[in-house]
């Protein structure tokens, strides 16, 4: 039992100090060498459980994403009015890019950078996404409370309507909507697509 509780122990040391570095530094500026030190580890360490960098990081976005938020979610909105449930995602999505806006921010300056096994890594998570949303989708149009459409782009579009606003407020210095007018934005933004999906 303990040899587990230490491998868990120094796994979630060693993605904590890799979101930590990755985010100030980016995945190109952060090394290996830098985060097994903040974890407290030797580098040969951090390569039993991670056997290369890509996978590291891979690791690191898709357990800090909205990703497992949304996975979390699901099971309960599935039985919530369709509005409630867009409101609860939306929130819960935001939330997320704000908790991560350094990490956002520095991947998406060094992307066009980025080695061609990252960028697969990044599609693959955004993909998995935008097909996780879309399995919602999918289930309320089986209920027949939407009409039919294409339950993926569905995805991107709400997604994407979101990832705009926060885009605007956080690196565009618009800084026009805060606080409690987030509350408004969300519910202008979920009234817009729920008039556009409803059957």
């Amino acid at each position: 039992m303990r040899g587990t509780e230490k491998t868990v122990s120094t796994r979630d040391k060693i993605l904590e100090s890799s979101l930590r570095l990755f985010s100030r530094k980016g995945y190109l500026g952060a090394t290996t060498r830098e985060i097994a030190y903040e974890a407290g580890i030797a580098e040969v360490t951090l390569f039993r459980y991670f056997p290369s960098k890509e996978k590291l990081f891979e690791e690191v976005i898709t357990t800090s994403s909205f990703l497992p938020a949304l996975k979390g979610i699901l099971p309960e909105i599935m039985d919530m009015p369709y509005k409630d449930a867009l409101i609860v995602i939306a929130k819960k999505f935001l939330e997320t890019l704000a908790k991560r806006k350094d990490l956002i921010k520095i991947m998406h300056s060094e992307i066009p950078r980025y080695p061609e096994k990252i960028h697969t890594i990044y599609h693959a998570f955004i993909d998995e996404m935008f097909k996780t949303l879309a399995s919602y989708f999918t289930t309320m149009q089986k209920k027949s409370v939407l009409r039919r459409m294409d339950a993926e782009a569905a995805a991107r579009a709400f997604l994407g309507m979101f990832f705009s606003y926060f885009t605007a407020e956080e690196f565009l210095m618009r800084k026009k909507y805060r606080s409690d007018n987030t509350e408004f934005i969300i519910q202008e933004f979920v009234k817009i697509f729920e008039k556009g999906t409803l059957k």
